[in-house]
């Protein structure tokens, strides 16, 4: 059974503070080809798409293309502050390893 992404109140809440739905937009979750370890992830807004997997909350959307979807299985979609800097973060089960700035990983 494919479980899709998990998308934490952190995130949602983010995505408020930027006010991306009051935009029209939502954040886009998206694996390619390329980096360090293989595969790496594009995050940004974005609007959705008719066939995106939508997950909403708060308000909110987080959307995930299908060619993508596979890539996300059970991740969790969160939302970081650190010393560095504030940042969208994807933890992927799926991910045998991973870059040190974990938008890259291999399966």
């Amino acid at each position: 059974m494919n479980l899709p992404p998990k998308v934490t109140d952190r995130a949602f809440a983010r995505l408020t503070e930027i006010g991306a739905a009051s935009q029209g937009q939502a954040l886009r979750i998206a694996v390619e080809g390329g980096g360090c370890s293989g595969f790496q992830y594009e995050i940004g807004l974005d609007a959705p798409n008719a066939d995106d997997l939508i997950l909403e909350g708060q308000g909110e959307k987080v959307v995930v293309d299908t060619v993508s979807l596979p890539f996300l299985e059970n991740a969790v979609i969160d939302f970081t502050e650190e010393l560095i800097g504030a940042r969208f973060t994807i933890e992927n089960p799926n991910a045998s390893s991973s870059c040190g700035c974990g938008t890259s990983f291999s399966m």
